[in-house]
């Protein structure tokens, strides 16, 4: 696409150019007449000359200015930089940004594919970055895959992902796309990566999800131990501490959804005659509860929930043995508990542990 071809001043063609005036009126420059004469010539695909300044070029892309050094097999020639392959209106799109580093948004939204290869083949940054801005802001189902296409080869990994993305969010369309078909005939590799980009995102889904309802488990696991705590010291409408008159009934808490529940839990616990002897799920779950509650519990002698010491105890008793999910459920819940302590305002924390303190009965009236 890139190189210098050198032709005498006496072989004069009949290819349409740009005057040096045209040029300037052409590019908008602030000041047209602070500019040298210029003093090569880029040609496009149908012919058209541009007359331009070695030295702006130069000064902006790496590419261009080693061709301009490269050495001249004739003094007297004319210079020539020939840009083909690309529409001619997009090539003076591309010498007026290299002028004045501005680019319209008509140009990007007409010419945006064609500046982002040329951008990439003459190394101009500034331009690929609001290229790949402007074509991944105009992907669809149709253009997408030939617009990843293009951000492999133009190296431009931001809209190499949004086009991913893209495909991956829209599959069952963009297969239907001759694009799609194309590319399957023509690079079974890239649709290869497509198909391995999009199970990498379905299982990102599927882990994100999986985190989600564990972290949704935990927090219920936390909020149930603020409530059996909350029972155990201030009692919550018909179920409380022991010691507390049954006629000083208290309303509803702010969490009675999950109070109501573990009340009902408590009142079969009570009187449920198979809770010893493991034949009650419900009351496995509340023998859980309370030992969840005692491995996290770090009120050893003032604790209000029934049995807090003896689990500790027996826990301090038993070898470490296969303990490792226990211990993790632990620690995932009482950073749950953590959390949702620091959500709540001070002075509640403060409250919050005063009453908890304040008390001192290990057993339930229902």
């Amino acid at each position: 696409m890139y190189h210098m071809e050198e032709t005498r001043n006496t072989a004069a063609t009949a290819t349409p150019t740009i005057s040096g005036d045209r040029m300037s009126s052409h590019f908008q420059f602030s000041d047209k007449n602070s500019l040298p004469k210029p003093d090569v010539q880029i040609l496009t695909s149908n012919g058209l000359r541009i007359p331009v300044h070695t030295g702006i070029l130069a000064s902006v892309s790496p590419v261009l200015e080693n061709i301009i050094d490269r050495p001249h097999k004739h003094h007297s020639s004319e210079k020539i930089i020939p840009i083909l392959g690309v529409p001619c209106d997009a090539v003076s799109s591309f010498i007026q940004f290299l002028y004045s580093s501005r680019c319209s948004e008509e140009e990007l939204e007409r010419y945006g594919i064609h500046l982002l290869a040329l951008s990439h083949v003459y190394l101009v940054p500034q331009l690929k970055h609001m290229c790949s801005k402007s074509v991944g802001q105009r992907l669809t189902i149709e253009n997408v895959v030939d617009v990843l296409q293009l951000a492999r080869l133009c190296d431009s990994p931001d809209l190499y992902v949004k086009c991913m993305k893209t495909l991956s969010n829209n599959f069952k369309a963009v297969e239907k796309t001759e694009g799609w078909k194309f590319m399957q005939e023509n690079d079974p590799f890239l649709e290869l990566e497509i198909l391995k980009f999009i199970d990498e995102a379905e299982s990102r889904k599927m882990r994100t999800r999986r985190h989600r309802e564990e972290q949704r488990l935990f927090m219920e696991l936390s909020e149930a131990m603020e409530c059996l705590e909350h029972i155990c010291t201030e009692g919550c409408t018909a179920v409380g501490p022991s010691d507390m008159d049954p006629t000083n009934q208290r309303g509803p808490c702010n969490k009675f959804s999950t109070c109501e529940g573990l009340q009902f839990l408590i009142k079969h616990f009570a009187t449920c005659k198979n809770r010893v002897n493991g034949k009650c799920s419900r009351c496995k779950r509340m023998w859980q509860l309370l030992r969840l509650h005692s491995s996290i519990c770090d009120r050893t002698d003032s604790c209000r929930v029934p049995l807090c010491r003896q689990f500790k105890l027996k826990m301090n008793r038993q070898k470490k043995g296969d303990e490792t999910l226990w211990s993790l459920l632990v620690k995932k819940v009482a950073s749950a508990r953590v959390m949702s302590s620091l959500s709540l305002p001070k002075r509640k924390r403060e409250e919050l542990r005063e009453t908890i303190h304040d008390h001192g009965i290990r057993n339930f009236r229902i």
